[in-house]
């Protein structure tokens, strides 16, 4: 079947094809009226070393790196993202769906903290509420192991809490797979109908008529034609009279 062929079976059954579209456009509106925009607002910090640390760099946080401190980083996020951190959040004011985690292709201590939510104000006061979260959790996690405060790892903020951005890469792709849904759905019952149809127009399967019993039957002959009661035999041959020599005779002589 090519384009043409498929062209003009969707213009015979429109009437299928137009309720199926109309279908889609509601689909589609429901969608896009019931999955919400998110936005995302993200901030950058990073582990700096203890003052005591530093004192052979004279203070300068930013000349003296360690391993140690990507690793306390990790355990930090580890930490952010359990249960019990977000319950304190919770309770705090924080709302949305937040995430702390090693920086992407970080060549240090470097974290991101960000949270998703559907009202930008409150996503951005949530992300300002979680980056001081942060700074405070780490140094309530140092205290538990009665770290001195010359010796504690600092937190620097790199990038504050940005402005929220629209993600609307999760509602876009709702759209299209429902409108691709609604689109597919609409042909097959097309296709179907006209499949319906065809087959029930093929030639030798003649359509019942209103009135019509069945198909025309041939009159039989009639077994008495000549209505003796009888029937009449079909082995019967025609008889023949034979006229006598003499009356050929009478008619010869003069």
């Amino acid at each position: 079947m090519d384009l043409a062929e498929i062209w003009r079976v969707m213009r015979r059954r429109w009437y299928v094809l137009l309720p199926g579209l109309l279908l889609t456009a509601g689909l589609v509106t429901g969608v896009y009226l019931l999955v919400p925009v998110e936005y995302v607002s993200q901030s950058t910090v990073t582990l700096l070393n203890s003052k005591k640390a530093t004192v052979a760099f004279d203070g300068n946080p930013f000349l003296s790196t360690q391993a140690s401190l990507t690793g306390m980083a990790d355990g930090l996020a580890r930490n952010l993202n359990s249960d019990d951190s977000r319950a304190d959040l919770k309770a705090q004011g924080l709302s949305g769906v937040y995430e702390a985690k090693i920086a992407d292709n970080a060549q240090g201590p470097f974290m991101w903290l960000s949270v998703t939510g559907t009202d930008p104000a409150a996503v951005l006061k949530s992300d300002q509420l979680f980056t001081t979260y942060a700074a405070k959790r780490l140094e309530e996690f140092q205290a538990q192991q009665a770290v001195t405060p010359e010796a504690m790892i600092r937190m620097a903020t790199i990038v504050p809490p940005q402005k929220p951005e629209a993600q609307t890469k999760t509602r876009l792709q709702y759209l299209v797979m429902a409108s691709a849904l609604g689109f597919v759905l609409s042909l097959v019952a097309t296709f179907f109908v006209e499949a319906r149809r065809r087959k029930a127009a093929k030639p030798g399967r003649r359509r019942p008529v209103p009135g019509d019993s069945g198909p025309p039957q041939t009159p039989e002959p009639d077994p008495d034609p000549a209505g003796s009661g009888e029937p009449a035999d079909p082995t019967a041959t025609m008889a023949l009279t034979v006229l006598p020599a003499s009356a050929f005779r009478s008619k010869a002589s003069p």
